[in-house]
């Protein structure tokens, strides 16, 4: 589900899913205002959004790897966040 909080950059259209088609407007088409699982943005603007709260939240991107970012507390503690495609550790 982490692909369905992608924001969309451009206007994409699907044709109305079996199911949701209403009579006499079977030809409309449905424009899509979020992302959806199987669109080829799905995984960039899923990407996009994880980056954009981690860098609101203090976290840093290894130079080595964009899918692992640090927080370091004045504490000495930190936080690492691991991103592989959709799951997190």
């Amino acid at each position: 589900t982490a692909f369905l909080h992608g924001e969309l950059e451009e206007e994409i259209y699907m044709e109305q899913p079996e199911g949701f088609k209403v009579p006499g407007k079977e030809d409309l088409v449905c424009r899509l205002k979020k992302s959806l699982y199987g669109l080829k943005q799905a995984p960039r603007q899923w990407y996009k959004k994880f980056d954009s709260f981690t860098v609101d939240h203090n976290f840093k991107k290894t130079k080595n790897d964009h899918c692992v970012f640090i927080k370091r507390y004045e504490s000495g503690d930190f936080l690492i966040l691991l991103l592989y495609v959709d799951d997190m550790l």
